[in-house]
């Protein structure tokens, strides 16, 4: 009994069978069969290395959603050298209200030579020429956000030439951390002394002549510091032609919520503009220093590294294999017929041409039949 149910069994398995097998013996190759099918296996060789890089390839993928966080503290993280001597500037951040001013002491002031050593000219220039680039192909961005890891380090190098010149400059970096709302973060002449009606800053014991806010911004972000991130000024020269100039910088802060396989962190995008204002001779005044405007985006952007699953890597593999075999088969079978077609008509002429004429003007177009007695 257990023998004819496996036989049953067999035989069922057997007519299930989608893949029935063809005798060695009743396959006919040919070289042009050969020809394709050598042409269709380079081919899936080369789709199946194309798809096998696209798998391992990565992209970003973009959400945007509605900022819900009103209470947290926006981090601003500062690295400013001003061609003024550090007794003369002062840096602080007032917020939308003007009541509130965000105490500067995460600050740091130190007295610096403003312009830069040959390794150092070098690292601003390929971090202008990274910017130019970012501007011009927006999807570098992504490039960007794929190899930031926490290692590495986009900073202005350390001075390598031990410079004898005095200091003629005052490098600003630290962090702070202010309310979620549009405030002006901004450096101009004077220490701030903050008091309940607003801010000041002690500007009558410096000279008007000394007003020099030709700047470089060398890195500023928002949010939790990033080493790799490239920010919109970072490595950004500004050079005043006279002493009366304000430079102002109007940002839009987007908060960002960056998950790659190398990091996850909360950090914020922003756009700029700027604009060189205060010329007296055209009539328009202000205040000398450099300020920076920033407002807050109400939206929030998740970037997220996604890659291709393995399940839809060997669906697309199996329709770059199955399509190129059914393809070159269809394409194989309709050359065949075309050529048959065309030599059975040439061997049809060529029968036609041969034909014997008969004596009254008629032809004929019987071949001859041979017999064993004509062949003899």
């Amino acid at each position: 009994m257990r023998r004819l149910n496996r036989k049953k069994t067999l035989n069922l398995m057997k007519e299930l069978d989608a893949f029935p097998k063809v005798p060695e013996s009743y396959v006919e190759t040919s070289a042009s069969g050969g020809t394709v099918s050598l042409i269709a296996f380079t081919t899936i060789a080369f789709l199946t290395i194309m798809e096998f890089t696209v798998y391992r390839d990565t992209w970003m993928k973009y959400e945007y959603e509605v900022d819900k966080d009103f209470t947290s503290k926006l981090r601003i993280n500062i690295d400013i050298t001003v061609a003024m001597r550090c007794q003369y500037v002062g840096a602080d951040v007032l917020d939308l209200a003007e009541t509130m001013v965000a105490s500067a002491d995460g600050l740091i002031y130190e007295p610096v030579v403003f312009d830069l050593s040959p390794q150092q000219k070098e690292w601003q220039r390929m971090l202008q020429l990274i910017q130019s680039r970012l501007q011009e192909e927006h999807s570098l961005q992504d490039v960007i956000f794929k190899s930031a890891f926490k290692s590495a380090s986009t900073a202005l190098p350390p001075r390598e030439d031990n410079s004898l010149e005095s200091p003629d400059a005052c490098r600003i970096h630290g962090h702070l951390y202010v309310n979620k709302v549009a405030g002006n973060f901004h450096i101009t002449v004077g220490k701030a002394i903050p008091h309940p009606r607003g801010h000041a800053h002690l500007a009558a014991l410096v000279s008007h002549e000394s007003y020099n806010f030709s700047h470089r911004i060398d890195h500023l972000s928002f949010g939790e510091l990033i080493p790799g991130i490239i920010n919109p000024l970072d490595g950004t020269e500004k050079i005043a032609s006279d002493h009366n100039q304000m430079f102002q910088y109007f940002i839009t802060v987007v908060p960002t919520k960056l998950h790659t396989y190398k990091i996850s962190a909360e950090t914020h995008q922003f756009s700029v503009t700027e604009r060189v204002i205060i010329n007296h001779a055209a009539g328009s005044h202000g205040v000398s220093g450099i300020f920076m405007k920033y407002d807050i985006s109400s939206l929030m952007v998740t970037v997220t590294e996604e890659h291709m699953p393995f399940w839809q890597f060997l669906v697309r593999l199996c329709g770059i294999i199955g399509g190129i075999f059914s393809t070159t088969g269809i394409l194989h079978g309709f050359g065949r017929f075309v050529a048959e077609v065309i030599f059975c008509r040439f061997r049809l002429g060529s029968y036609r041409s041969t034909s014997d004429p008969l004596p009254d003007g008629h032809t004929s177009n019987h071949l001859p039949l041979t017999t064993d007695n004509s062949a003899h």
